[in-house]
């Protein structure tokens, strides 16, 4: 953990304002926290919700479970540490690239849900449309 010596007031300050403005992910490290959002296992919101002038994102990373665990590989270098539940403090224009791509993954597993409640697996099976069955 950063220690910040608190008898600089300066640097403290020069400190929280990089923790305002949040940092920027790279490349590689952006894709892989966007297929995380679009699966859902991203917890994101704004670093200070009372401070207008803070753009910074909050955003929280749960590890895959399951099937989507032996698919999406992710790496195991964010941060240097292997991938947990991990805690990172974006800048504005990541953090509502995320938040769009969040809500894309979700709409489009709800339309799945929807089209998967109302599928006739029974009569798409076993009553063909040419009259066979």
């Amino acid at each position: 953990m950063k220690t910040i010596a608190v008898t600089d007031v300066g640097k403290l300050k020069n400190e929280l304002n990089k923790y305002r403005k949040g940092k920027k992910l790279d490349i590689r490290l952006f894709n892989q926290v966007a297929r995380l959002a679009w699966l859902g296992r991203i917890v994101l919101c704004p670093l200070d919700p009372e401070d207008p002038e803070c753009k910074a994102w909050l955003l929280h990373l749960q590890p895959l479970e399951g099937l989507a665990a032996e698919i999406i590989k992710v790496d195991e270098d964010l941060n240097g540490m292997p991938f947990a539940s991990q805690i990172h403090v974006l800048d504005a224009e990541q953090g509502e690239h995320l938040a769009a791509i969040f809500r894309e993954g979700m709409a489009h597993r709800a339309r799945e849900l929807e089209a998967l409640a109302k599928r006739e697996f029974y009569f798409e099976h076993f009553f063909k449309p040419d009259g066979k069955s």
